[in-house]
């Protein structure tokens, strides 16, 4: 088998509130609301020649699933390091915390709705 490089993309969902406390005064986001979020963790690597994947979608689930747990039905401003849950620190958070144990992680996407999202690669 040629070496190749490929990318996996797995995606979770979680619903949980949060207020913005750094908006300017009056912004909507300032009082406490809910979204139902989805998080994309996108992987890289090359495809082990004898088992023809990178890795198992359920080992990526084993570095994210108790993450996702903890933030699930939860107000995110009351999780240590997120008491300015923005999607972009939440995304930063996510990270940090996946980034140790999965050395393959290139990006996560946090959307807050269907159309709003942010990406994170690292530093």
């Amino acid at each position: 088998m040629v070496s190749m490089r490929t990318r996996l993309e797995r995606t979770y969902r979680f619903e949980a509130a949060h207020s913005l406390p750094k908006v300017p005064p009056g912004h909507k986001c300032a009082r406490l609301h809910g979204h139902s979020y989805m998080v994309e963790v996108i992987i890289e690597g090359e495809v082990d020649p004898d088992l023809g994947w990178v890795m198992d979608f359920s080992a990526i689930d084993e570095h994210v699933t108790p993450l996702v747990k903890q933030l699930d039905h939860q107000v995110l401003n009351e999780i240590a390091g997120l008491s300015n849950p923005t999607s972009e620190l939440l995304a930063v958070w996510l990270w940090d915390r996946i980034k140790p144990s999965l050395a393959v992680l290139v990006e996560v996407i946090v959307s807050e709705t269907p159309t709003s999202r942010c990406s994170y690669r690292g530093e």
